[in-house]
């Protein structure tokens, strides 16, 4: 079935067939040019509205490397002590100040629909984790390896990154060219016709 995507069978080996979630890196280090192209591209993926609440925060200095670890909960304290990078993956709570710009045609968005937190927190939580997914393929497509992470203190996170209460953390991402014994044995997929009907 791989003839009938535009994906060449490599690409689709690179973003999805072959790539795993990361549980050891080399040394080699991940660049802000590297990542920079990484948002350049991913940044086109669609969202509702054209919605951008996805916020990246990468932790590069030891200190906050230290505080990060602190907060992840055991399993993952190793493995993001020792990553080159980590990206600390949140929703901005306030990304509704940018739709005047990023949806011009419907510049009363900002209020008439987002106007209310609850609503804002739904839908920039959603949209900002679709973008999770999107980063995740991006850090693909540069010939690196993510790990992604939900297994942390949130509120802890929050508080320790994010003090000004308008964001709020969905994912903490290892980035890097993958090291030995990288790879958990591949888990199972549900097969076409348990996902899929037509009605």
């Amino acid at each position: 079935m791989t003839d009938v995507l535009a994906l060449d069978s490599a690409a689709q080996d690179l973003l999805f067939r072959e790539a795993r979630t990361a549980n050891t890196f080399t040394d080699e280090p991940v660049t802000d040019e590297q990542i920079q192209a990484i948002y350049d591209l991913v940044k086109y993926a669609p969202t509702s509205m054209n919605m951008q609440p996805l916020r990246v925060v990468l932790v590069r200095s030891a200190e906050a490397r230290e505080r990060l670890v602190d907060l992840m909960f055991d399993g993952n304290k190793e493995k993001t002590a020792k990553a080159p990078l980590v990206a600390i993956l949140a929703t901005d709570h306030e990304f509704h100040e940018e739709l005047p710009t990023q949806f011009p045609h419907f510049p009363q968005a900002k209020d008439a629909v987002f106007g209310e937190r609850p609503v804002r927190e739904a839908a920039g939580s959603f949209n900002a984790a679709l973008q999770v997914g999107y980063f995740i393929i991006g850090v693909r497509a540069a010939g690196l390896a993510a790990g992604p992470m939900t297994g942390f203190d949130a509120a802890g996170i929050n508080k320790e990154f994010f003090s000004d209460g308008e964001h709020g953390v969905l994912a903490v991402v290892n980035i890097g060219k993958p090291g030995e014994d990288a790879w958990y044995p591949r888990s199972p997929r549900l097969a076409y016709d348990e996902v899929v009907t037509t009605v």
